[in-house]
């Protein structure tokens, strides 16, 4: 979900190039149908425009499952994000429609599609913004603090009823993607591919949670550690 652009277009093509059946989806059906393209002869891969805002994203997924005669990964790359030091409601309003109701409308659907499966597997990316409210784009940080909450209760939830299905929770830095152009330069930024390349590699290795790169690591060791009135006196 969310393979037009960025980091899970990225992740698309390595699958791809790996062999696996593919349902690729995201609201715009043009660039799926590009990546669909790219598949080596043979390759099994089945495209639906899906918006995750809309009510019937949850059966429109499985609807693509079917195409494929089922589904044993789930991968979420959809979201979208900017910085709004003006707190401007329209940007605000729809990070929460995407990040947060999107979010949890299509990962609750694919977790109780692999309930009724017995096993399954979940991966989605969150972010290191989630780790602190951060002033310059409130309703970026809180819906990622959110997701990576969502997903730590649900691997929790697996546990404890017994259910096969795995979480994976990636937390990129900074990536070099569409999603962060703009005036303001990041620092410390990461390139879609290599990005991409760790999340196979942590998907395969069924890590649970995974802070990427080394950099973000420490850093967002030092976050927490800061106290909130140090905090709030921040710069960002």
């Amino acid at each position: 979900m969310g393979a037009s652009s960025g980091i899970g277009r990225e992740v698309a093509k390595l699958l791809l190039a790996d062999g696996w059946e593919l349902g690729l989806a995201a609201r715009r059906e043009e660039p799926l149908l590009e990546l669909k393209a790219m598949a080596p002869e043979g390759s099994r891969v089945e495209v639906m425009p899906i918006d995750v805002c809309r009510a019937d994203a949850g059966d429109m997924l499985l609807r693509l499952a079917d195409r494929l005669g089922g589904m044993d990964l789930y991968f979420h790359a959809s979201g979208i994000g900017k910085q709004n030091r003006t707190l401007d409601a329209s940007i605000e309003l729809s990070t929460t429609e995407t990040n947060a109701m999107g979010f949890v409308r299509l990962v609750g659907e694919a977790y109780r599609y692999f309930i009724r499966r017995g096993r399954g597997h979940i991966a989605a990316i969150s972010s290191i913004a989630g780790t602190k409210g951060l002033g310059p784009a409130p309703s970026y940080s809180a819906t990622k603090a959110l997701q990576a909450t969502y997903l730590q209760a649900l691997d929790q939830l697996a546990r404890q009823s017994g259910q096969r299905i795995q979480i994976t929770d990636i937390r990129p830095g900074f990536v070099d993607t569409a999603l962060l152009h703009g005036d303001f330069k990041y620092p410390m930024m990461l390139r879609p591919e290599d990005v991409a390349r760790d999340i196979v590699q942590s998907i395969r290795r069924g890590r649970h949670i995974r802070l990427i790169d080394w950099r973000y690591r420490l850093l967002t060791c030092l976050w927490r550690l800061l106290p909130d009135g140090l905090w709030r006196r921040m710069k960002l």
